[in-house]
């Protein structure tokens, strides 16, 4: 067993974030990843050959009426992936100042994506996963074991890892089922 792949426990973080720590859970077992930073790295790829492919009109693309268009969708990933990270920093460090929520659908208007295009926010994507990637790569068992306060919520440095796993593996999932058809228009 790797520092890696032990799942947090029910007191490591808040009840809401079970959602993102199953889903880490399935999406190990899903790939037969080995642990978390194995699942970390290859969600890296997945983002990378979902996206390549797309026509630059889908990032205006919305599933459903009301709905974040796909590179509002995308930037949600990499800012949550920020903050989560920002967080897990904090916690693993030893710091216990209680860290703030924050509100992602004031965010999603303030960010200004959908200016973007999917190569660019791809790439962002990309370089936010890659030093999320140095952080976990860092930490040691100690560190991910420390506790801090987020949200108004206990958590563990492990819990965040899993947390930041599980969110990419969320929006992954709904990318393909939401956001991508047979039909989507693709590139060649």
């Amino acid at each position: 067993m790797t520092r890696f792949s032990m799942r947090p426990t029910a007191t490591e973080h808040a009840p809401f974030a079970s959602t993102y720590i199953d889903a880490t859970a399935a999406a190990l077992a899903a790939g037969g990843h080995a642990d978390v930073l194995t699942l970390l790295e290859d969600q890296r790829r997945a983002w990378e050959l979902l996206l390549a492919p797309l026509e630059p009109t889908m990032a205006s693309h919305r599933y459903a009426p009301g709905k974040w268009t796909l590179a509002e969708s995308i930037l949600h990933v990499t800012d949550t992936e920020r903050v989560f990270s920002y967080r897990l920093l904090r916690v693993a460090r030893g710091d216990t100042t209680p860290l703030p929520g924050f509100d992602q659908d004031a965010w999603v208007p303030e960010s200004r994506a959908d200016r973007r295009s999917l190569i660019d926010l791809a790439a962002e994507l990309s370089m936010v996963r890659g030093a999320t990637l140095a952080l976990v790569r860092s930490l040691h068992e100690t560190a991910l074991g420390q506790m801090g306060t987020a949200s108004n919520h206990p958590v563990s440095a492990r819990a965040l890892v899993w947390m930041i796993a599980g969110h990419s593996a969320h929006h992954l999932q709904l990318t393909r089922d939401r956001y991508l058809t047979t039909e989507t228009p693709r590139i060649g």
